[in-house]
């Protein structure tokens, strides 16, 4: 992901396992997006979020390469179906 790139509040119907491989990355919880709320997580660190749990993301101040991984496919619901990227022109 590019530096401060944003994933807006989402979750996923299956469980989420991500590795940190580099640069640093940036969780927070809830519907609602709030800077205050999120937590960062350097290269190496790594979370799982389960299943539903309502969540979003930005990247650091550099690039930032995460691994997701678990039982495919990978789902992104959106709170708000207008964040959803793959839906815009």
């Amino acid at each position: 992901m590019p530096a401060g790139y944003k994933i807006a509040p989402h979750w996923h119907p299956k469980r989420e396992n991500v590795t940190v491989i580099s640069g640093n990355f940036k969780v927070g919880m809830g519907d609602k997006w709030d800077d205050n709320k999120m937590s960062t997580f350097p290269p190496g660190s790594f979370a799982y979020l389960d299943p539903e749990m309502h969540h979003y993301a930005q990247a650091g101040d550099s690039e930032t390469i995460v691994q997701v991984h678990g039982i495919s496919p990978l789902q992104f619901n959106y709170v708000n179906p207008d964040d959803d990227p793959s839906k815009k022109k």
